[in-house]
């Protein structure tokens, strides 16, 4: 989709003494793309103005795989971390290795399920989440405390934090939400599953099956959260433009679908 951007990003808040420079400099990135990335520019700011408790967007398009890295900072719990990126705080606990999902520390860097979204002419948050089949309210959480975030008013080249659709136990970091796919589409992400087998399907609008159940092994089983990944073929045409990526486990009592997580995609 228009507008998604694959690349790390560090979600960094403000502290006192920070400049654009420092930040800049600490996260490899660059004064100009912070700038555009948050707006820090008249009306909402003088030109390099910030203030504590900001939480920035710092584009780091040097650092590979791209993936979202969130700044531990004072006051933080994983709790409070999982409920501004609509996440459980299994799941971050979980990826992020912690021993003690109690004792995270300040400045630690932790990885956290979301993707960027670069704002164009005429978006407004309601078509943005209709596009990529998430909530408003889980935008305005993710951005909540952002210089020029504002519910009713966007900025071009502004870009919004976009949770990553996740379960307790399972979290998709590829495709990212609103991705065009086509055959043969690698799907990655995180997995906490029964003997480690992480299932899959492709539906599309009119819950056509484009992609029968496959499954692939995640490199660790529970109680861990292992990496998994995996292509998948179409075995139908789709008959819509969008769909939804399937990624889940099964029950091990009765067979059903359990820790569903839906990824709206759209067919090329």
């Amino acid at each position: 989709m228009l507008g998604i951007i694959e690349e790390t990003q560090i979600l960094y808040t403000v502290q006192p003494g920070d400049t654009l420079y420092s930040i800049a400099s600490r996260f490899n990135s660059t004064v100009d793309l912070i700038q555009e990335a948050n707006a820090i520019y008249p009306p909402i700011t003088d030109p390099y103005l910030i203030y504590p408790g900001w939480l920035l967007v710092v584009p780091a398009p040097a650092v590979q795989p791209y993936r979202s890295i969130y700044i531990v900072q004072p006051g933080d719990t994983l709790f409070s971390i999982g409920r501004r990126f609509s996440a459980h705080y299994d799941l971050l606990a979980g990826v992020n290795q912690l021993a003690d999902a109690n004792a995270i520390l300040i400045n630690q860097p932790l990885w956290v399920p979301a993707f960027q979204y670069e704002i164009h002419p005429g978006d407004t948050l309601t078509q943005i989440a209709s596009q990529l089949g998430i909530s408003v309210q889980s935008i305005l959480q993710a951005n909540e405390g952002r210089p020029g975030f504002s519910r009713d008013l966007l900025y071009p080249a502004f870009r919004l934090i976009i949770p990553a659709p996740s379960s307790r136990n399972i979290t998709v970091v590829r495709p990212p939400v609103g991705e065009y796919i086509t055959s043969g589409v690698r799907v990655e992400g995180f997995a906490r599953v029964f003997e480690a087998n992480v299932l899959m399907q492709i539906r599309d609008g009119n819950h056509m099956i484009i992609t029968n159940e496959r499954f692939t092994t995640a490199q660790q089983g529970a109680p861990d959260y292992g990496y998994f990944s995996l292509e998948l073929p179409f075995d139908q045409h789709p008959t819509t433009e969008e769909g939804e990526l399937w990624v889940y486990d099964r029950s091990a009592e009765d067979g059903r679908i359990v820790d569903l997580v839906r990824v709206r995609v759209y067919f090329s």
